[in-house]
């Protein structure tokens, strides 16, 4: 069962379900094969009482005898039929020897089935954008207002016909069509081929292309079509018009400027990577990264959300590549990002708080002392990466964030049903705050224990006490509190009293809630909807941290273009008027929320 509760996991919309629930679906799952041609879903038949996922090898979703789509491992159909009780619209037939998962009914069987946002074939799921805005003004164009003509070779084309293919189009792709499944072959593909020596001109194309090719609809925003790009690796999107049809090509370069091409340049180098030495070289491309998206005028909250699916990967590949020698242990193990990375606001010098958590197996030694050995060495390579570990000991080898399941879960629960015990408040805190890039079943299993422990009034009020104890720093009058001694005297820590007040407010609805996913806006969005702020509220909270985070990115950028060192802390006689007051403003009108919710809490509690 453990191999399906991971798969499950990592796939949209199943990576939206708690351990308890992803679980319990597993329980379900009974292995299909069906072999190349079999029909799988006939059109029109009786309404279906399963769905299916498949889990190796694709299949062809058929309208009325023509190909409309073509579905690969991780991928559902079914589920309109099962849901809905109508029969199934489209037929669905195995285009190659393909394995599945069928699952009956998950209504029953789960405890909160509506995070399971099941959609139409191709948009399985509204997932959470990184990031709503994007590249300068291009970004709330169409892509079909950006793309390429289709190019099209033979689906028998040799290596060297489709090299002739694109010369002659002056382009750098090609599309094939395989019996309705669109493959794309691309520059790339054939530098990578011939370096590898792996074929030659007259070795059939198609072994070189990527079937199906990743494609987005012809309105998607490109914004959020390069978002796409960055998280899956690619270059070129193929847009799809009536009938999933492509109608266009999306290139990388014609997205925006040139420059932008750096996050999958990092990604591509990131994924190649077999060594730790290739992973560093690789992440070396991150200030530069940094600097290249600012400087395109790109939303702030944008460059973070495209920057923080970066640092995921290097830390994934981290993992794998850091040699566990003598540490090796049969645990599975889970690890944890915490902290402002994990809501997925990191800033250029962030600190990158992790944890991790193994697999309780009954009848062996603790794993503890090797797992924490192994993680040391992680996190040796990732600061060979450019990415520092946390300076306050919110490492992966710390026994604070370094415990087996059932120690975590049980430290994590009483934390709750005891705040009173030292360090409760925070750790509950950062837990709210942990996200798992590997293991994840196993890492969410964590907070999804503590956030289902009965969270009494005691401990809302001791943790809103907590969150509110971080205070903008702005005076009764009109000036900042500033430091008065110190290396830092005469300044304001902008991360400490604009980003962490609001982002603390964010935590406690993750906890009042019950609910932990997405960033800070995300949260404040999720509290509005609850009623525990209002509209107003929301709003101002959500534009003062924009505008702060935006603040310090700035400062962040200027100190690596400059080579200086970057730091949060700032003078305010040194902002011109038009920022002192906007933060100023922001300041007293987040104060103005904290001073609210502390005396209003109880009543609007849902």
């Amino acid at each position: 069962m453990r191999e399906y509760v991971d798969f499950l996991g990592r796939q949209p919309p199943y990576d939206e379900l708690d351990s308890a629930d992803l679980e319990a679906l597993a329980r379900t799952v009974e292995v299909e094969y069906f072999a190349a041609g079999a029909q799988i879903v006939e059109a029109g038949a009786a309404p279906l009482d399963h769905f299916f996922v498949v889990r190796t090898g694709e299949v062809e979703v058929i309208d009325r005898g023509r190909v409309v789509d073509l579905l690969g491992p991780g991928e559902t159909f079914g589920q309109i039929s099962v849901l809905s009780g109508l029969p199934p619209p489209l037929a669905i037939r195995a285009s190659e020897d393909t394995l599945c998962y069928r699952f009956p009914d998950p209504r029953p069987v789960l405890r909160h089935p509506q995070r399971l946002q099941f959609g139409h074939y191709g948009t399985l799921v509204t997932r959470e954008r990184l990031a709503r805005s994007g590249l300068v003004d291009q970004a709330v164009r169409a892509a079909r207002h950006q793309m390429r003509p289709v190019v099209w070779c033979p689906a028998d084309a040799t290596v060297g016909e489709a090299a002739s293919v694109i010369t002659e189009a002056g382009q750098s792709y090609a599309l094939m069509d395989r019996g309705g499944a669109i493959g794309i072959v691309t520059d790339n593909d054939f530098r990578r081929a011939f370096a590898d020596g792996h074929v030659d001109a007259h070795s059939p194309a198609s072994v070189i292309a990527s079937f199906p090719a990743r494609s987005v609809p012809a309105e998607t925003l490109v914004g959020d079509a390069f978002l796409t790009m960055v998280e899956s690796g690619v270059h070129h999107l193929v847009v799809t018009g009536t009938g999933d049809r492509p109608v266009g090509i999306l290139r990388v370069v014609d997205v925006a400027s040139a420059e932008v091409r750096n996050p999958l340049v990092v990604r591509r180098a990131i994924d190649d990577a077999t060594t730790v030495e290739d992973l560093a070289a690789a992440a070396a491309l991150l200030p530069g990264t940094w600097v290249e998206l600012y400087d395109t005028g790109a939303s702030v909250m944008h460059v973070a959300g495209l920057m923080s699916a970066v640092i995921d990967a290097i830390i994934r590949r981290l993992v794998e590549l850091t040699d566990v020698g003598a540490d090796h242990v049969p645990h599975r193990t889970s690890w944890l990002l915490l902290g402002s990375v994990a809501r997925r606001e990191p800033l250029p010098k962030s600190d990158v708080d992790t944890g991790l958590v193994w697999e309780d197996l009954p009848g062996t030694d603790s794993p503890a002392r090797k797992l924490q050995n192994w993680a040391g060495r992680v996190l040796d390579n990732m600061e060979r990466c450019g990415l520092p570990r946390c300076a306050d000991g919110a490492n992966a080898t710390n026994p604070l964030f370094a415990r087996s399941r059932t120690d975590a879960v049980a430290a994590a629960t009483s934390w709750i049903t005891n705040p009173t015990q030292k360090n409760a408040l925070l750790l509950s805190s950062m837990i709210a705050d942990s996200r798992p890039v590997s293991g994840m079943s196993l890492g969410r299993s964590v907070s999804d224990a503590m956030l289902a422990t009965t969270r009494s009034r005691e401990y809302l009020s001791a943790l809103l006490r907590f969150t509110t104890s971080r205070r903008p720093p702005v005076g009764f009058v009109r000036n900042f509190v500033v430091e008065h001694s110190g290396a830092n005297r005469g300044n304001l820590d902008l991360k400490a009293g604009g980003l962490v007040p609001i982002a603390s407010l964010g935590r406690w609805i993750a906890v009042v809630t019950g609910d932990d996913r997405g960033s800070t806006l995300t949260r404040l969005r999720r509290g509005e909807a609850a009623a525990l702020l209002t509209a107003d509220e929301t709003e101002t909270l959500v534009r003062a941290f924009e505008y702060v985070y935006g603040l310090i990115l700035g400062r962040e950028i200027e100190a690596i273009k400059g080579s200086t060192v970057a730091t949060t802390w700032v003078a305010p006689n040194q902002l011109d008027t038009l920022t002192r007051r906007y933060l100023r403003e922001s300041f007293r009108a987040v104060a103005e929320v904290q001073n609210r919710l502390e005396s209003e809490w109880v009543a609007r509690l849902p």
